[in-house]
């Protein structure tokens, strides 16, 4: 390992993100540093490029006043200005605040006004439309800088600055006061605050984790050891840069091991343009694993029957090698060798996935099909994830061993060794921004507090995460269950988007299933099965049927006291914007016991069905209104089999 890490920048000498980004220009000033598709063409960025760019925008945003201590937001879709934007706030001493894209107006008002951040830097105009919005909520915005210019013609506001205008505020800065950015960087420290970076939220509000320089880079440079990156490694930046992680691949380890970090054209060009690049390395969220594993099983359902066949052949071939340790030369020939070549997977040497917890079906559907997938595991507040498989040494159920910079321990264990994940590193924050009293509820001793229930396999060491503490739930009979663990066992079925596992002191467990409403549809056409929208899809007896299978399939796999007995479909998919999934696709369970307290409550009576009537109010503010009869299927003989023609009797949408 340390003739592949020689060449990694010193995070002690170059210890904030604008020294170690200026030491790579100087060093290797010619060399690839990042990528953006535009219309099409791969547009490439040098370190030197990069560099002048952060010095130029440093210097525009000091020209505005902006000074150490201050925050300057940032919300848009991965690009190569959040990166610019966010280094060039740390030159000045300032505070970056990623806010994500799909934000709604007042979860983007809360943060703006919590921070008090005097500029936000804006891709585009959508992304101006819903600051401008908020202009009486948020008076503390005196410069909004806009980063693609298409549309922003119409807007007169005076907080308005495009990108280019920034720029040349800089230059110009620059040229009046010699040498003013080397003063800037030279005043910097490695115990500065960089970044603030929001947490899931799952119950509240979003906390806002004090990162600091060095510390955030010498943890990067931790999990560098234990996961290598070379210099050219090409990686593909998709998920949201407010999250840790992505902070952590597309920014700290960037920096460190001079990756190329290349940014897609559109979300919905995703999986082309990784094919394009081909990359070395790639981070995803369950959500996203999930989605291709489904993807690709859907797209099954379109092949010819010898396709089908040989799928059936590879997948069975693979799957059997990989429970004897061994790759299966037949099945990469006849399935994954093609197949890993469709999805971009052909030059992975490392795969990653965190945030939340990946289903053994999943990750195992991936490692015989032999993309080298590992789970991680952490919080924003220990500057992401901490422990991580080794290569030779990955178990499905855990979420392997910690960095060499990490240390864990359980608190409070049971006589099967469960209790709380407790653990620090030398990434850990500073505290929570302008709140001390949530900082010292998770910090103790210096160690954090994470609210996790797991364990540490004594062999191995794995670490083994079972689920949040609060989110453990207990039958009125007094079987322990875990929802999440169950959830990702259903969310493993290619026509399964989202669960939400109930039955906390309740006599059974019992489901609300979202179908995936893509490829339920396509199910459906080639079955000669009509539908209006997902309402009337999701309540059609032969989807009833359908889902029933899969849930069985499940049960089979749980014990009796964990199967789960009745479910019903939701007439609509579960949506951060409604508050019901984090930004990060976490479950709100107090969201959805409060806001489905009626259906909740009719599950777990005798009654075969649940009247639903209420309104729907659709991104673009348009409402539907919505009154059906969601069928309730209870698996247990002799209670009700699936759904049938007589249980889903009316259904009206009306605009």
């Amino acid at each position: 390992m340390a003739d592949q890490t020689t060449d990694y920048g010193d995070v002690r000498t170059f210890d904030t993100f604008p020294r170690l980004l200026a030491h790579n220009a100087a060093t290797h000033p010619d060399a690839v540093a990042m990528r953006e598709k535009d219309f099409g063409i791969w547009n490439e960025y040098t370190w030197a490029q990069c560099n002048e760019r952060v010095r130029l925008f440093a210097l525009g945003m000091h020209a505005l006043g902006i000074r150490r201590g201050e925050v300057v937001g940032i919300i848009g879709d991965n690009r190569p200005q959040w990166l610019f934007g966010e280094i060039a706030a740390h030159a000045l001493g300032a505070m970056s605040l990623g806010i994500y894209q799909d934000s709604m107006n007042q979860e983007v008002a809360y943060l703006i006004n919590y921070a008090q951040a005097r500029i936000i830097i804006a891709e585009d105009e959508e992304q101006v439309d819903k600051l401008l919005e908020l202009t009486a909520e948020c008076p503390c915005v005196d410069h909004i800088v806009y980063c693609d210019p298409r549309g922003m013609r119409k807007y007169k506001d005076e907080r308005l600055m495009s990108e280019e205008e920034l720029v040349a505020l800089g230059k110009k800065a620059g040229e009046s006061e010699p040498g003013l950015y080397e003063r800037l960087l030279g005043e910097g420290s490695s115990t500065d605050v960089a970044v603030l970076c929001t947490t899931s939220g799952t119950t509240s509000n979003p906390k806002l984790a004090m990162l600091q320089a060095g510390p955030f880079l010498d943890h990067c440079s931790a999990y560098l050891r234990a996961d290598p990156k070379l210099p050219g490694d090409n990686y593909v930046s998709v998920l949201p840069l407010p999250w840790i992680m992505e902070q952590v691949y597309a920014v700290g380890q960037w920096l460190i091991a001079r990756t190329v970090v290349n940014f897609v054209e559109e979300p919905e060009t995703m999986m082309a343009d990784l094919r394009e690049i081909g990359p070395s390395f790639v981070l995803l969220a369950p959500r996203v694993w999930e989605s291709i594993s489904a993807d690709v099983r859907a797209r099954m359902m379109d092949a010819t029957r010898l396709k089908q066949k040989m799928f059936e052949l590879g997948m069975r071939l693979g799957m059997k090698s990989l429970e004897e340790g061994r790759p299966s030369r037949l099945a990469h020939w006849i399935l994954f060798r093609a197949l890993k070549d469709r999805l971009g997977f052909t030059y992975l040497r490392s795969a990653a996935t965190g945030g939340a917890a990946l289903g053994p079906e999943t990750f195992r559907f991936f490692q015989a099909m032999g993309v080298p997938l590992r789970q991680l595991y952490g919080q924003t507040e220990l500057a992401g994830a901490y422990t991580i498989h080794a290569a030779d040494d990955v178990d499905f159920d855990s979420v392997g061993v910690p960095f060499d910079n990490a240390e864990i321990r359980i608190d409070n264990p049971d006589e099967n060794g469960v209790g709380e994940i407790v653990a620090r590193t030398s990434g850990m924050f500073l505290g929570f921004y302008k709140n001390e009293e949530a900082t010292r509820a998770d910090v103790r001793d210096g160690w954090m507090h994470t609210g996790d229930a797991g364990y540490i396999k004594q062999k191995s060491g794995h670490l083994v995460v079972i689920d949040r503490i609060k989110d453990l739930a207990t039958t009125s009979g007094g079987a322990r269950f875990s929802p999440q663990f169950i959830e990702n066992k259903l969310k493993f079925s290619p026509f399964i988007a989202e669960a939400v596992i109930l039955g906390h002191e309740r006599p059974y467990l019992s489901a609300i299933i979202c179908i995936r409403f893509g490829i339920v549809a396509k199910w459906a056409e080639q079955r000669g099965i009509s539908f209006t929208n997902y309402t009337n899809l999701s309540a059609n007896s032969h989807i009833y049927g359908l889902l029933e299978e899969e849930v069985r399939k499940v049960n089979a796999t749980l014990p009796e006291a964990q199967r789960i007995r009745k479910f019903l479909l939701l007439y609509k998919e579960l949506d951060p914007d409604d508050g019901e999934l984090t930004r990060t696709r976490k479950v709100r369970r107090g969201v959805i016991n409060e806001k489905y307290a009626d259906i909740i409550d009719a599950i777990y009576t005798d009654r075969g069905s649940v009247h639903v009537d209420t309104v729907i109010t659709f991104q673009d503010g348009t409402r539907s209104r919505i009154e059906t009869d969601l069928p309730v299927v209870d698996l247990i003989p002799g209670h009700g089999g699936g759904a049938t023609e007589a249980q889903l009797p009316r259904q009206r949408a009306v605009g």
